[in-house]
């Protein structure tokens, strides 16, 4: 736990899921409707930096949090799921944090490329 981190510091109210090794927030700047970040308990930087236990206690959270998504809202119908490891790749924070953002149809005029367009015109192929 670092003192300063805001990952090792979120109040347990905003948790909305958890298990041992990880937990679960909403985002506090989400893309879409129930943006969600899954956080190791762990200080680490990145995603490279998880042990083999908590990337599994890190996906059952994703899979948990897609079925309460999708049985809360019918709207959703995708999701796209991502992480930046390093400030090149755009990391603001550095304790790993893996997004969950649903996706709805619609919400961008042409979803094609998904997270290929994190790289502008790499997302048309």
């Amino acid at each position: 736990m670092e003192k300063d981190c805001l990952f090792c510091n979120i109040p347990p109210v905003r948790i909305v899921l958890e298990n041992e090794l990880a937990y679960a927030v909403r985002d506090g700047y989400p893309v879409t409707e129930m943006h969600s970040l899954i956080i190791p308990k762990r200080h680490i930087q990145d995603y490279f930096d998880l042990t083999t236990e908590e990337l599994i206690a890190c996906d059952q959270l994703i899979r948990s949090l897609k079925d309460e998504i999708s049985n809360s809202d019918n709207s959703v119908n995708g999701f796209n799921i991502g992480m930046n490891s390093g400030e090149t790749a755009g990391q603001t924070i550095f304790h790993c944090h893996i997004h969950l953002i649903p996706r709805r149809t619609g919400d961008v005029d042409n979803p094609r490329g998904g997270v290929r367009n994190i790289i502008p015109g790499m997302g048309n192929y």
